[in-house]
């Protein structure tokens, strides 16, 4: 079964002296370490951290609470509003309360998994949210901001403070993490999360280039005009254009002069100006040029104007170094430079993953075909997930879950899942769970399944409705919930995760 299970399925020597000094230094060292180690567990449990938990908001009977990862209470629920929890492994939990609609005003307060209020000197703390381009929220990780008087400044989640409480403003810099944009006395500027000053707030608006503050600012000035400033604020590209769009590589700019985008060097120098609607990306060999849109369709074009790809196709994306994907009518292809197919044009979709190397493509009946780097179908089934860090993807085949690492080479589960006890097995229509032995530990009587969590919690269905087992295969929540328009079953203890997966919670009736 998935990792992220869907609703519906889916020796006696002479004594050498030296050695010995070393070995008692050694032992002298662990038992400092260990010292150390405790000295540092003592003083996180002092200021509100424990970090060997896992903690989540839980709603019941219209209350919001908090639930450890054995689904035990942490916080009873008694809020109101929903308890943000901003990093799971921190038993910081922030409430909101005295909430009034008509005015928009409202109170907070840090309590820990004591119940205790923490970080009292502050008149507000609030997790500091986040969207990425699908609008899934997210919050930023181990930073807090806070409140005194009219000014914010930022903490972290031991309570440390990161930056004082002096600006008018700090919010997240949206797509973006670890980028705060900090305004003081009409000006912005940048933070990281770890309280440096990227850049002192001296801009009437900044936003990062790319996909992280590396990638550097687009900056605009008193005057209204736009210019690019790298990580160190050194200048980029001088701060007169009426525009500049996050279009970039090469060092190469895509500004807005006038009505009109044109592509610049970072020295100013003009590139292309004329012959598309718009540049939508530059490829990753600057030779290759860009793609364009005219006319609603998409193409390529060199430096030099010529283009090698007239627009006609409906989107044209980048895969790796000259593979576009392409789309014409409603289809998915892949093409090449010379615009020859790759890849014929008859999926939903097509996406690249790079780390892999593969493609997967979604066909008209939505099983998805794994594709490797020479456009070969090397499986096909649909697509459960896909771990870039223990590098396998995991395909629902014939009403069975398969494991392939990126070669695909078929894996067992076991292999991949070091710390798993149990493991879905189907027989005879129906599901149960044995060991890593293949030994049967829950018996083959339930009408679906699915695999066990970090937690130890495995889903399982019967008459229509979901439950849960523990890691031992015991029954902690009878089969009670319909849970079929759930994007995702999961289960914490006796709590199944919300309906809502942008908010992260669990319920329970």
């Amino acid at each position: 079964m998935p990792r992220s299970n869907k609703g519906r399925r889916y020796e006696e020597p002479k004594l050498n002296i030296k050695k010995v000094i070393a070995v008692i230094l050694a032992i002298v060292v662990l038992i400092m370490s260990i010292f150390v180690i405790k000295g540092i567990i003592d003083k996180s449990k002092e200021e509100g951290r424990i970090t060997s938990k896992s903690y989540f908001s839980a709603y019941k009977d219209n209350k919001w609470g908090v639930i450890d990862e054995a689904g035990n209470y942490v916080i009873d629920p008694a809020y109101a509003e929903m308890i943000v929890v901003p990093n799971s492994k921190n038993d910081v939990f922030i409430c909101t309360y005295d909430v009034d609609y008509a005015t928009g005003t409202y109170k907070t307060k840090a309590l820990n998994s004591k119940n205790e209020e923490i970080f009292t000197n502050y008149e507000q703390i609030e997790a500091i949210q986040n969207m990425d381009k699908n609008n899934n929220a997210w919050y930023e990780e181990n930073v807090l901001r806070v409140k005194k008087g009219e000014k914010y400044g930022t903490i972290n989640l031991d309570g440390t403070e990161l930056l004082p409480c002096e600006y008018d403003e700090i919010i997240a810099q949206p797509e973006v993490k670890n980028s705060l944009k900090i305004s003081k006395e009409g000006k912005v500027g940048i933070s990281d999360n770890e309280g440096k000053i990227i850049i002192q707030p001296q801009y009437q608006d900044i936003q990062d280039l790319g996909k992280d503050n590396k990638d550097g600012f687009i900056v605009k000035n008193e005057n209204g005009k736009f210019g690019i400033v790298d990580f160190s604020n050194n200048q980029i590209l001088e701060a007169k254009y009426d525009g500049i769009t996050k279009v970039h590589g090469n060092d190469l700019y895509a500004v807005i002069q006038g009505k009109n985008q044109i592509l610049v060097k970072k020295d100013g120098t003009e590139v292309l100006s004329k012959g598309y609607d718009e540049i939508t990306e530059i490829l990753k060999n600057a030779e290759n040029g860009v793609i364009y849109k005219s006319k609603n369709k998409y193409g390529v074009m060199k430096q030099t104007g010529e283009k090698t790809i007239e627009a006609t196709y409906d989107d044209l994306k980048e895969a790796k170094t000259g593979i576009l994907i392409a789309k014409k009518g409603d289809k998915y292809g892949i093409v090449d430079l010379e615009n020859s197919t790759k890849v014929e044009f008859k999926y939903l979709s097509i996406t690249y993953n790079e780390k892999a190397d593969l493609y997967i493509a979604q066909d008209e009946e939505y099983n998805d075909e794994i594709l490797n780097s020479e456009f070969q179908v090397k499986q096909t089934g649909i697509l459960t997930d896909l771990n870039e860090e223990k590098g396998y993807i995991e395909l629902r085949q014939n009403d069975e879950y398969k494991y392939y690492n990126f070669r695909f080479e078929e894996k067992k589960e076991a292999d991949i899942f070091a710390t798993t006890t149990l493991f879905v097995s189907k027989k005879d229509g129906k599901y149960g769970f044995v060991d890593k032995d293949g030994k049967v530990v829950v018996d083959y009587k339930y009408d679906d399944a699915g695999n066990q969590n970090i937690y130890g919690y495995s889903a399982v269905k019967k008459d229509g409705k979901w439950g849960a087992i523990n890691a031992k295969g015991e029954l902690v929540q009878e089969p009670t919930y319909n849970l079929d328009d759930y994007l995702k079953v999961d289960f914490v203890g006796r709590w199944h995760l919300g309906k809502d997966l942008n908010m992260n919670y669990y319920n329970q009736l």
